[in-house]
């Protein structure tokens, strides 16, 4: 195992029949970008693999070897060479942010295909309603995780539970309704009631409770914070439907 080359590294990794370890295949990649030759040796049994961990006292595969050290598994490979190692329990905005951005991109394309030029006010109201579309999508692709987190902070689900499965339909059909411009009668009370007990329910929950929460806008496997940016996507919703009112 040991190697006098100190740009050798020995890779063990899981290759089996019906399973290549995702994180064995990253670490070879890591190691080659580092300039690093890879002794990649193969485990391709699950005999083999018990065996390999029991000889080196560890609990999970991949483990790389450089001059004869254990550097340990995928992240610790990282830590070795200086990289970042993502918290899995830090938040993030990033997942709210990327919907944001989706739905810009397609108000903007829209906008460009239906009159060949940006039109700011049009872009505006679809970037709002793609946004809540794509954000019930989140919603609905596990609707009861969804509702669990949400009765930490919504006060209309804390008072009447069912609230908490209606919520994601009621913003995809807002957002699709006030996409197309149909149906203003239902559109405009729907948007108006989930944007503003939102709006109410992060005030008094972020701002007047001062407790440190997790958003549900993104689903319920989300790390997104509770806060100025779950917020503005309340107010936005109120915001458009008060102009379609309005208009």
């Amino acid at each position: 195992m040991t190697r006098s080359d100190p740009k050798t590294a020995v890779l063990y990794r899981m290759v089996m029949p019906g399973h290549t370890c995702p994180y064995g295949l990253k670490s070879r990649h890591l190691l080659r970008a580092r300039g690093y030759a890879v002794d990649d040796r193969w485990l391709e049994t699950r005999a083999a693999t018990d065996a390999f961990k029991s000889e080196h006292d560890v609990t999970t595969t991949p483990q790389t070897f450089i001059g004869g050290k254990r550097i340990g598994g995928y992240d610790d490979l990282r830590r070795f060479f200086g990289q970042p190692v993502a918290d899995p329990n830090a938040t993030s905005y990033r997942p709210v942010l990327a919907v944001f951005a989706a739905a810009l991109a397609l108000a903007l394309a829209a906008s460009w295909a239906a009159f060949g030029r940006i039109a700011p006010l049009q872009s505006a109201v679809w970037f709002v309603s793609f946004a809540m579309v794509l954000l019930a999508m989140l919603k609905l692709q596990d609707v009861e995780t969804f509702s669990t987190m949400f009765l930490n902070y919504d006060l209309l689900a804390r008072r009447w539970v069912p609230y908490g499965k209606v919520y994601p339909y009621a913003e995809f059909a807002a957002g699709t309704l006030m996409a197309a411009g149909a149906l203003p009668w239902l559109s405009i009370p729907l948007a108006l009631t989930i944007g503003g007990i939102g709006a109410v329910s992060v005030i008094k929950a972020v701002y007047v409770d001062k407790r440190e929460l997790k958003c549900a806008c993104v689903g319920g496997s989300g790390k997104v914070p509770l806060g100025f940016v779950s917020l503005s996507e309340n107010l936005a919703m109120v915001a458009m439907a008060l102009w379609m009112l309005a208009r």
